[in-house]
């Protein structure tokens, strides 16, 4: 009986512990996306990273346009070249081919790169924003929606507006929402 009491009693101050605990936890959760979207460098990032593509995407069109003109001319002069010319030239266009592919590769990485760089200063200041007002609205844990997936988070406080405390830190107007459409 004795034993039983004993047990009972650590049970008890065992959730009073996890209860005491609990109490301290703060949980907020903010769309980063969104924030970044409202930041005034965000108009000047969208034109550069369009001048960048737009470069790209020309560089890659005089290549693939000199590349049709080197077919082309192929094509023309093919009747009348010897077989060791023309499996030369084949060789050659084949080379050509693989170096155009390998070009529109190394674009994609490009650009990927390009908009990294251009993004990092705005996402630094962004996740320095939220660790501040984190820190002094004591909040324990921020958890981030991502485009395209439900948030982590399950639950919270329809009153928690950390979004609109992130904004504030960043000098920054929520948006008005959208009227309803009937």
């Amino acid at each position: 009986m004795m034993k039983v009491k004993v047990i009972l009693s650590a049970v008890a101050l065992l959730c009073v512990g996890f209860a005491a605990q609990a109490q301290d936890v703060k949980i907020g959760y903010t769309n980063v996306e969104f924030i970044m979207d409202l930041m005034p460098e965000m108009e000047q990032i969208a034109a550069d990273v369009k001048d960048y593509e737009t470069q790209l995407q020309t560089t890659l069109q005089l290549k693939a346009e000199d590349f049709q003109r080197q077919v082309q001319a192929y094509q023309q002069a093919a009747q009348t070249m010897t077989e060791e010319a023309r499996a030369a030239k084949e060789k050659e266009l084949t080379a050509l081919q693989g170096t155009m592919q390998k070009m529109e590769s190394d674009t994609q990485v490009s650009y990927q790169r390009k908009l990294g760089e251009l993004l990092s200063p705005v996402q630094t200041k962004v996740i320095n924003a939220i660790n501040a007002v984190a820190a002094e609205n004591s909040y324990t844990h921020i958890f981030a929606e991502s485009a395209g997936q439900a948030p982590i988070l399950l639950y919270t406080k329809e009153e928690d507006k950390f979004t609109e405390l992130v904004l504030a830190k960043l000098g920054l107007e929520m948006p008005a929402a959208p009227a309803p459409t009937n």
